[in-house]
């Protein structure tokens, strides 16, 4: 969806439509070419190879026509063969001239695209509410709350949902140890509560019972379970989320569908096999060797089931339903959705961001064998390293502020780290990598728009109302790269891809420091100082939106 907020976006179709004048019964596809050879190219190999003809010869025709048609006021200043390649060059004048003045009235807008009149329901995190997040999830809130952020500026209407198990033996201990030992902040109900059912027979006949009241949709028992998940989620999991601001916009409580998961054991029970009572799919017709049973052998439903219930509700509420999940989760995901599209026939559009676990250097981390790191450990960390970085640069700074920055630079350090990294790539923490302050990190991206804000602050202003006057190169690759932005929202939207979003603000900042080592602002005068005035301000503009997507706040001082 091309709009007027995507510069970047604009000059592309321009390109398709100028390749569709000449080439009306061919494909267009479009490829990124070397620096220095063209802003868009077009390679000829298809149309050579079903036209019998050498691509050269095929390139260097179709650049002739297209050249008779640029007249050097519209988005393509010229077009050049190279071997058989057809290479576009963008029309800087006209480029910053539209880019700049666009950012600088859009502001905060800048990025957003057009609304396109869909609703997308995303679950992340949902994790046990048994304990506290650890470090081994970390991905899914991050990534989940990410790619809401980038569909929305993408023009999605998007609600996020946090899926509450509140059902099964977890939840029943974790509901039993709150009941009969009360509820201790500073320890585990549930590891309190488990202990007592593995040593006491009395405790751990209780606990099955509560469980099998759980599962006939006993109204004390179910109630008690839902309220004690929902103060585990209120003490010990909501607020940490809401220290990486994460903010979920439903709990969805898996014991809400209960009489709904009835209703889907009945419908599927047509397909069904059956082993000692237990029903069962068998998915080879699907293309997998693999059977999911849907109940047990008495009848009660499993977690998978419950699930096809949960994703029904979902599509009642959105036109797209997207699941952030990690990667053990593929044959359940699988499963729901062909059971929903193949078996029962529903049309659906469930889409699934799978992420790889983050592991410790010494392997995988186990809260049973004591090998976790538990988030809000790591924020902790995160914030303190970061005070300390803080106080190295600026001791003339009062602490108050210091600790806000601190705040905000561990939180982005953390959040970046995760998110940089492609999610199917595997992670291994460390805390070096997660906490560094140079390089690939927000602390560098966070300090390049603290640097932007200081230029400005020292510049004086300027005036918005003049055209920008382009003298150096450096100014045409920011210019070029600031107009992209909005082109790469739209890509990561469609391609479920946060990390571009991180890899676009690394990209960015990084050019901005070659702009400013190599082109003087304060120090130039009169078109050029205005021009590059607003650069700098466009820049700011850009990176700290850019930032926000990504749920890192851009500090105006650090």
């Amino acid at each position: 969806m091309i709009g007027d907020n995507n510069p970047w976006g604009m000059f592309v179709e321009n390109v398709r439509r100028l390749l569709r004048e000449v080439l009306p019964a061919h494909e267009i596809r479009l490829e990124e070419p070397p620096e220095n050879l063209g802003d868009v190219a077009f390679p000829t190999f298809n149309i050579a190879k079903k036209v019998g003809e050498n691509p050269v010869s095929v390139a260097k025709r179709v650049a002739e026509s297209l050249n008779s048609k640029i007249d050097g006021a519209g988005w393509v200043d010229r077009v050049e063969q190279k071997g058989p390649y057809v290479n576009f060059f963008v029309n800087i004048k006209k480029m910053a001239e539209y880019t700049i003045p666009l950012i600088l009235n859009l502001d905060t807008a800048y990025g957003h695209l057009r609304p396109r009149g869909k609703k997308i329901v995303l679950e992340h995190t949902s994790a046990n509410p048994t304990d506290a997040l650890h470090v081994g999830r970390a991905r899914n809130p991050i990534i989940g709350d990410t790619m809401a952020r980038i569909l929305r500026a993408a023009g999605y209407d998007v609600e996020t949902q946090y899926y509450v198990d509140d059902l099964g033996k977890q939840a029943v201990i974790l509901a039993y140890g709150m009941h009969e030992l009360g509820y201790d902040a500073d320890s585990s109900p549930y590891m309190r509560a488990s202990r007592l059912y593995e040593e006491s027979e009395e405790h751990r006949a209780r606990v099955d019972d509560w469980l099998r009241r759980l599962e006939g949709g006993d109204k004390e028992v179910v109630e008690k379970v839902r309220r004690a998940c929902l103060e585990m989620m209120e003490n010990r999991i909501l607020p940490t989320l809401e220290r990486i601001n994460v903010r979920v916009d439903v709990l969805a409580y898996e014991s809400q569908f209960l009489e709904k998961t009835r209703e889907v054991i009945e419908n599927l029970r047509p397909y069904c096999g059956k082993d000692n009572g237990a029903l069962y799919i068998d998915l080879s017709p699907y293309g997998i060797e693999e059977k999911v049973y849907i109940t047990r052998s008495d009848g009660t439903s499993l977690y998978a089931t419950r699930d096809i219930a949960y994703h029904l509700w979902k599509l009642e509420r959105g036109d797209v339903i997207i699941n952030v999940l990690g990667e053990d989760h593929k044959l359940e995901s699988y499963f729901v959705k062909t059971a929903i599209e193949k078996i029962l026939g529903i049309e659906a559009d469930i889409r699934v961001l799978f992420y790889s676990f983050v592991t410790l250097p010494e392997g995988r981390m186990s809260a049973r064998k004591g090998r976790v790191v538990y988030f809000d450990a790591l924020l902790d960390e995160a914030v303190e390293r970061a005070r300390k970085e803080v106080l190295k640069r600026r001791e003339d700074m009062d602490m108050s502020r210091i600790d806000e920055i601190a705040r905000i630079v561990g939180v982005g350090a953390v959040r970046f780290n995760i998110v940089r990294i492609q999610p199917e790539k595997k992670i291994v923490f460390r805390w070096e990598d997660a906490l560094n302050f140079e390089g690939c990190s927000a602390p560098f991206v966070q300090y390049t728009h603290a640097r932007a804000c200081s230029i400005l602050r020292k510049g004086g202003g300027y005036d918005s109302a003049k055209a920008p006057v382009i003298t150096h190169e450096r100014e045409i690759r920011l210019i070029k790269l600031l107009s992209k932005y909005p082109s790469v929202i739209e890509y990561s939207a469609e391609f479920m891809a946060p990390h571009k979003v991180a890899q676009y603000c690394v990209d960015l900042a990084t050019e901005f420091n070659q702009f400013y080592r190599d082109c003087p602002v304060i120090h130039s005068e009169g078109e050029v100082r205005n021009t590059r005035l607003m650069l700098v301000d466009a820049f700011r503009i850009t990176i700290r939106n850019a930032l926000d997507v990504l749920g890192i706040t851009a500090p105006e001082e650090m």
